[in-house]
């Protein structure tokens, strides 16, 4: 295999694929790229077997073939190489030698057969745009749980419908939803649980689409499309829980708060929280809420803001960091939260969020 690429062009195909190559080591041949000839130029493909990406750049060929490269190392080089074009050619004992002006490398590939196979979908593709799903992840990414062992909740609950498109994800303790009323889709419901890491690298994804990406799965895969780059993950297997049943459906008080000025009470008097619960507590009164915190071996702290609430006096406790993730994902203006008593879930809403429902529902820590 011989060919010559631009750097620019290369590096920016290499760092696409860089999140998806495994790291740990425990197959080697997974921290590895499989870089591959075609008529165009070159294929690039990554895979940790979960997750896989395949892209590609255009280059001058001038001997056909396929080599496995070591992929965080090819990264640096190519990073670090002048602006300029880069020759890439590969000896019979597989080694891979790289030279750009005065510049030269000489790393060690593998035979193309040690990799494994990378799923590859022809269609059909469902475009949806590009902006939506990075609004989605953003909206539920961080209530996905840390525990392993609950497989289930280890991603987001995607559905694509003729009525719009939901994405949810919980950790037990918080729920976060969004939905979308479109006509996006026709044909038969999709309901996926997306895995964590494919969410993250989708976020990448979609962030270089131009307008639209295309959606697309099989018995057992997801793929997502953006030009030339082509996303495939595995679904995650398991029941989700029953999310419709965490929605409040009975009356609440709405109580509203500024956004700006809530958020940085918060953030102060978390300061004072317990390391490990992150407790704080919200005392509502007519015209006021008292935010306080206090650990044994620290402190205590206090925050006292207005409000438009009128009512019963409600006493309730709150992790204060799943309140910040709320906050680090929403738009200035309002914010609004619906409250029935000390001992039910409370549901956050942006007043500003318009064109999607998102709603976050947080159950209350006992004080």
């Amino acid at each position: 295999m011989n060919f010559i690429v631009s750097k620019s062009v290369f590096l920016k195909e290499l760092n696409s694929i860089q999140g998806v190559v495994e790291r740990k080591n425990t197959i080697p041949i997974l921290s590895n790229l499989l870089l591959e000839t075609n008529d165009g130029g070159i294929s690039i493909k990554g895979t940790d077997l979960d997750l896989s990406i395949i892209t590609g750049c255009e280059a001058e060929i001038k001997k056909p073939g396929a080599i496995c490269v070591q992929a965080k190392k090819l990264f640096e080089i190519i990073r670090a190489l002048p602006e300029s074009e880069i020759e890439v050619k590969c000896t019979e004992q597989d080694q891979v030698l790289l030279t750009c002006e005065r510049s030269k490398f000489k790393l060690v590939g593998l035979s193309k057969e040690n990799f494994p196979e990378v799923n590859s979908f022809a269609g059909p593709f469902t475009s949806l745009p590009a902006s939506l799903m990075n609004t989605f992840i953003n909206r539920t990414v961080f209530a996905i749980t840390n525990e392993e062992s609950r497989y289930a909740l280890n991603g987001a609950k995607f559905e694509l419908s003729e009525l719009g498109v939901r994405m949810v994800a919980t950790d037990g303790h918080r729920l976060s939803f969004i939905e979308k009323v479109d006509k996006f889709y026709e044909g038969e419901k999709v309901d996926v649980l997306i895995p964590r890491k494919t969410l993250s690298e989708l976020t990448k994804l979609s962030a270089e689409a131009n307008g639209v990406l295309e959606f697309g799965k099989d018995d057992n895969h997801l793929y997502f499309k953006v030009d030339k780059r082509l996303l495939c993950s595995r679904t995650l297997s398991g029941q989700f829980p029953n999310y419709e049943l965490v929605l409040p459906k009975d009356k609440r008080t709405p109580v509203v708060f500024e956004n700006a000025r809530l958020f940085s009470a918060i953030k102060r008097v978390a300061l004072m929280a317990d390391e490990k619960s992150h407790s704080i507590k919200f005392e509502l009164t007519d015209g006021q809420v008292r935010i306080t915190s206090q650990a044994a071996d620290i402190g205590e702290s206090e925050d006292i803001l207005t409000t438009d609430y009128s009512g019963p006096a409600i006493t309730i406790g709150f992790n204060a960091q799943y309140l910040l993730d709320f906050f680090s994902v929403i738009q200035d203006g309002d914010v609004i939260f619906d409250l029935k008593d000390s001992s039910s879930q409370v549901q956050l809403r942006s007043a500003l969020e318009s064109g999607y429902d998102f709603r976050y529902i947080v159950m209350p820590m006992r004080l």
